[in-house]
């Protein structure tokens, strides 16, 4: 075919040939296209602002407020895995404010109330209520998932707690109350009893007050405290001690206690010429 006829001819022409290539082209394209991977085919879309129900790959379930692609302000939380929620505040990503946890019972396939109160980065923090799974219930203070501070724990026995908290033990000054009456009040450490501390035996009326290691009284007075009151007194009542200075025999004795302590377990060891 020539390119010599009219000029209509020769655009016709030129026109078809420039379709011919197109049409050759273009398996090429939709070949290579398919090639590519799929980050490059597709806009992230920036999640800002109160935003319907997102499901991440794994099934998990958020519904709420989103900033800069992440949970930020009020939203609920459903893991599929395990079928807990978390309705609350959020920040960059994290539980942080207050907010309420629930967990899924299997039995029932009921949801019941884990935890409610305070988070801070993802933890437990400030103040909040805890309940385990039996009927024990903790209500005050947290900081990093961990009791620590001013807090009231109701042990499933009946046994009440009350007093300083330092990760998850009983540290500082508190009162623990038992369920058959009895209660201590005084210093803790690392959960047990530490220091000076009162045990009040209201079963027997008596009072043991005196000082305290590791839970176990080593020095101390015990004296009649609400006899006449008490359930089942002991046979005989205990005789008045006729001390000029009761507390002084008591500190005297603790402080021997501690001296023979120390020389046993010296926080110094000095090395000698041969070790």
């Amino acid at each position: 075919m020539g390119v010599t006829n009219t000029s209509m001819g020769v655009t016709c022409y030129l026109c078809y040939r420039v379709f011919i290539k197109l049409r050759l082209a273009m398996p090429y394209f939709k070949t290579s296209k398919k090639n590519q991977p799929l980050s490059t085919l597709l806009v992230k879309s920036q999640k800002c602002g109160l935003r319907h129900t997102v499901f991440s790959v794994n099934g998990n379930e958020y519904t709420g407020e989103w900033q800069d692609n992440k949970k930020h302000g009020k939203g609920t939380q459903v893991w599929k895995k395990s079928g807990s929620i978390y309705n609350g505040e959020w920040k960059f990503g994290k539980r942080d404010g207050y907010g309420t946890y629930s967990v899924l019972l299997s039995e029932t396939k009921e949801y019941t109330r884990k935890y409610c109160g305070g988070w801070k980065n993802g933890k437990k923090h400030e103040y909040g209520t805890y309940f385990y799974n039996n009927s024990a219930v903790y209500e005050g203070e947290w900081s990093e998932d961990h009791r620590s501070g001013w807090g009231r724990m109701y042990y499933e026995s009946g046994d009440i707690y009350e007093g300083e908290w330092l990760k998850d033990k009983n540290h500082g000054q508190g009162i623990i109350r038992f369920a058959n009456g009895n209660w201590y009040e005084g210093a803790w450490r690392d959960g047990k009893k530490n220091g000076n501390g009162k045990f009040y035996y209201s079963d027997k009326g008596q009072l043991y007050e005196g000082f305290w290691v590791d839970g176990v009284p080593k020095c101390g007075t015990l004296s009649d405290f609400w006899r006449n009151e008490a359930p089942t007194p002991t046979k005989y009542p205990i005789p008045p001690l006729h001390l000029v200075d009761m507390q002084l025999v008591l500190r005297e004795a603790q402080s021997a206690y501690l001296e023979r302590i120390n020389s046993k377990f010296p926080l110094n060891n000095t090395l000698t010429d041969n070790e």
